[in-house]
């Protein structure tokens, strides 16, 4: 690859990163990694009617969260800054007025009342209006109108916008990484607005040209843009630019498949489709995020990149360097991916069992001393989908039980399990040795001069201290309980069975 990879994320701050925009920022991440090229990130807030106070930020916070900030652009700086649209505005009308000069353009002066009235007119004859190379010769532009009139509106500032000149007959074809070749013929596209009335460019103006003086290679963005590349491949022709490779994503699908993944499929779902939890600026509406809810970065990462790519092996934990060099844009799908919550929670868990020790011990469990903290970590590991989880179920391992697990009771409630426990209640105040494997062989060998075994009586004891007839490790459990407390749920335990049991 002769020239240096240069891609961009960029979103609009118009209120909270939705995860696909954050797969999307993971895919260019990967690639700029992978080739040795530049991520960017560009903020594109050329509609100021949609600037949501904050949204720009949580971006920001968002891709630093994840661990995938840009190399330049907002937030980092570069040398093609300002990265904001909104702060290259007489940069866009430049360029406007390049393609008027060169007849690629024009003025149009067609007031919003005189638009839908041709809309309605249109719809009135049971098709639907274009302003294209056909009825813009009947509309109110500089191609329609003769040269000064057009110099008189101008002149008494009348409202206009600046339309791309589409050519009547013509086809755009380019071939997408993940599409392949992609054609259409121009008849079928409209004069799309260039500059707006109140001197803003319109998206597609601002990317072309911004995508063009940044040197962006490739263009790697979602699948709602397809049908936006024709334009833009017409608006780097009339320019006379080389245009980048595009690589259009697939979209993220509802759970069951059918449709695009909204935030209402979230809220119905009980999942989050931000990054980060999201306050209203204007309503306080609070949205779920994926940190708040417990997933770790590494494994959100790994979650969205199987969200449209696969690596063609068996493998599916990979880490962020992992990801770099098995990452390629030939590996995406064409085809929707399912947003399946259940696999985001597998990777969590997954990832939460080469998690630190001793670090989730300090942040879930800080009131109880670290040695405590990092055995009841080593306990619950297993059982639990979120680090958060950890303190709830602590919390509940220290409560005593209020009730018994009445099916276990039913089958193992006998005078064997009775007169085992009542063993193991008068052998624990001399137990010595507090610790699992002590207590252990302390139960095992007085059991064994009573004549009971020991896998007659486990499950019973375990219900008699926790409630529960499963659960984790019991004699970890009972170290962690402590002896006073041990002896004491046993012997309430045994107050109660014979009544419950009747």
């Amino acid at each position: 690859m002769s020239q240096k990879v240069r891609v961009r994320f960029a979103p609009s701050p118009t209120g909270p990163l939705h995860i696909g925009g954050v797969r999307t920022a993971l895919y260019n991440y990967l690639f700029a990694r992978k080739t040795g090229g530049t991520f960017i990130l560009r903020i594109e807030d050329t509609d100021q009617t949609r600037f949501v106070p904050g949204a720009e930020q949580y971006i920001l916070d968002s891709l630093a969260w994840l661990g995938i900030s840009p190399d330049e652009g907002v937030g980092s700086d570069g040398p093609h800054a300002p990265y904001r649209q909104s702060e290259r505005k007489a940069l866009y009308k430049q360029y406007a007025d390049q393609l008027l000069k060169e007849g690629k353009a024009y003025y149009a002066f067609d007031s919003s009342e005189e638009l839908d009235a041709m809309r309605t007119l249109f719809e009135s004859k049971g098709s639907a209006f274009q302003y294209n190379a056909l009825t813009r010769v009947k509309l109110r532009n500089s191609l329609a109108m003769p040269p000064a009139e057009v110099d008189a509106l101008l002149a008494s500032d009348t409202p206009y916008v600046i339309r791309l000149k589409v050519p009547a007959k013509g086809e755009i074809r380019f071939q997408d990484s993940v599409r392949d070749w992609v054609h259409v013929h121009t008849s079928s596209m409209d004069d799309k607005v260039l500059m707006k009335s109140d001197g803003m460019p319109t998206y597609h103006l601002a990317n072309v040209v911004d995508d063009h003086i940044m040197e962006i290679t490739h263009v790697i963005r979602g699948e709602e843009w397809l049908p936006s590349a024709p334009l833009h491949i017409l608006l780097y022709q009339s320019f006379g630019w080389q245009a980048p490779q595009f690589a259009h994503l697939p979209l993220l699908l509802k759970p069951e498949g059918n449709g695009k993944l909204s935030k209402r499929d979230a809220d119905l779902g009980g999942f989050p489709v931000f990054p980060m939890e999201w306050i209203d600026p204007q309503t306080g509406a609070v949205s779920k995020g994926f940190k708040q809810e417990g997933y770790l970065p590494a494994a959100t990462l790994n979650f969205l990149a199987f969200l449209g790519w696969n690596p063609g092996t068996e493998q599916e934990l990979f880490s962020l360097a992992e990801l770099v060099d098995a990452f390629s844009l030939e590996r995406i799908n064409k085809a929707g991916a399912k947003f399946d919550v259940n696999k985001a929670k597998w990777f969590n868990q997954q990832y939460l069992k080469q998690a630190d020790i001793a670090e989730l011990a300090q942040v879930h469990l800080p009131s109880l001393p670290l040695k405590d903290a990092e055995a009841f970590v080593h306990l619950f590991l297993d059982r639990v989908t979120f680090p958060q989880e950890i303190g709830q179920l602590v919390h509940e391992f220290s409560n005593r039980p209020a009730v018994y697990d009445e099916a276990v009771m039913a089958n193992k409630w006998n005078v064997e399990a009775k007169n085992g426990l009542e063993v193991i209640a008068a052998q624990l105040p001399s137990c010595t040795t507090w610790e699992a494997e002590g207590i252990k062989q302390s139960i095992q060998v007085a059991l064994e001069e009573s004549g009971i075994k020991m896998g007659k009586v486990m499950q019973m004891l375990r219900v008699a201290l926790s409630g529960n007839g499963a659960g984790p490790d019991l004699m970890i459990s009972m170290q962690l309980w402590g002896k006073e407390e041990v002896i004491e749920r046993l012997h309430a335990a045994l107050s109660v069975f014979p009544k419950l049991a009747s």
